[in-house]
């Protein structure tokens, strides 16, 4: 059998567990891609749900600084360090973070609608977008007309966006991923699974990705150059 007829290895599947309102999801977000640019391989992403505050109302009455001391127990002033050494790290990657502005909200529609994305072929676009728009922007990303604006703006059909919404069609898919999440044992986001077979877990540097992804990619070399037994 000649080699030009072989299959080309499939791309590397990352399953990626994160949240819209995690400010390290998106810090992750882009240390990864900068790993998968060393890389320089194909990888398939697909972005799973996990809720870090199912029990937040959509619309929070505070900013993040009240969320934060309220929900962690600190003082106020701890929370603003604390904010401001986030901003740091995000400045570093190139995201320009807006704490002052964050709409503290409930996230579930946001999970939905990123499954509505994936069921549409534009998961990526919009988790960026969600993703910009809640730490970027300072838009409300809990509310069915504000993400179907959002949904539109990637190319979504706005009527759509607001029927899968509404009616709850991807929320059993949503509930699916919490669930995997915890069996998995995550507990905290982001968390990669690499093929399947490694975790990685928080916003590691970009070189943590590569190797992970080298490691796959060298493994499969590997299992490939192994004789089947099989005659050609």
């Amino acid at each position: 059998m000649s080699t030009d007829s072989l299959p080309a290895n499939p791309p590397i599947k990352v399953d990626i567990w994160s949240d819209v309102q995690c400010p390290w999801c998106y810090i992750g977000k882009r240390k990864f891609e900068a790993g998968v640019e060393r890389f320089g391989g194909a990888v398939d992403v697909e972005y799973h749900s996990f809720e870090l505050a199912p029990d937040t109302p959509v619309d929070y009455e505070g900013s993040t600084r009240d969320y934060l001391s309220a929900r962690k127990g600190l003082p106020a002033a701890d929370v603003d360090r604390m904010l401001e050494h986030v901003t740091g790290i995000a400045a570093s990657v190139g995201l320009d973070y807006d704490f002052d502005a964050v709409h503290q909200t409930n996230t579930v529609l946001a999970h939905q609608l990123l499954h509505h994305a994936k069921s549409k072929g534009l998961q990526a676009e919009m988790k960026e977008r969600l993703l910009r728009a809640y730490f970027v922007e300072g838009a409300h990303v809990g509310r069915v007309a504000d993400l179907a604006d959002l949904a539109a703006e990637i190319g979504l059909d706005r009527e759509d966006a607001v029927r899968a919404l509404e009616s709850g069609e991807h929320l059993a898919a949503v509930k699916a991923d919490v669930a995997q999440a915890a069996a998995y044992g995550i507990n905290g986001v982001p968390f990669y699974v690499i093929d399947g077979r490694y975790g990685i877990s928080g916003a590691q540097d970009p070189a943590v990705f590569a190797q992970a992804l080298d490691q796959v990619a060298a493994e499969r070399a590997d299992g490939a150059s192994v004789p089947s037994g099989a005659g050609a």
